[in-house]
């Protein structure tokens, strides 16, 4: 999966949050000073490109809609990180947070109980 830069993702966020959205409703997420409208439309048309958008024509606008959700980009991005800097082993990125201390043993074995309830089932 391509990887969006913090600024498409920062547009995602509003889709994903909000679903189909004008340009025009998006400039109105954003404080003082705003973002011109043609910046945002360039971003936009370039997250379509990337397959994360698509539109439907109004007229002469477009109402764009994400065909990518939030869970299938930070899964893909998840995997791109398992397989770029842990070989492709999740044991080594657990291992890692358990080293490092960002994830504590009783929430590993709560982890491993709910792997192994959903399992069953």
């Amino acid at each position: 999966m391509l990887r969006l830069t913090a600024k498409e993702e920062e547009l995602m966020r509003f889709f994903w949050d909000k679903g189909a959205l004008f340009i025009k409703e998006i400039l109105a997420f954003y404080d003082e000073p705003k973002p011109h409208f043609n910046t945002l439309s360039t971003v936009v048309r370039g997250l379509e490109e990337k397959g994360f958008l698509s539109h439907r024509a109004y007229g002469n606008t477009y109402c764009y809609h994400p065909v990518v959700s939030e869970e299938e980009y930070s899964e893909g991005t998840l995997r791109g990180v398992i397989s770029k800097y842990f070989h492709d082993s999740y044991l080594h990125a657990v291992s890692s947070l358990v080293r490092n201390e960002n994830i504590s043993i009783e929430d590993l074995k709560a982890l491993i109980h709910e792997v192994e309830t959903k399992n069953k089932k």
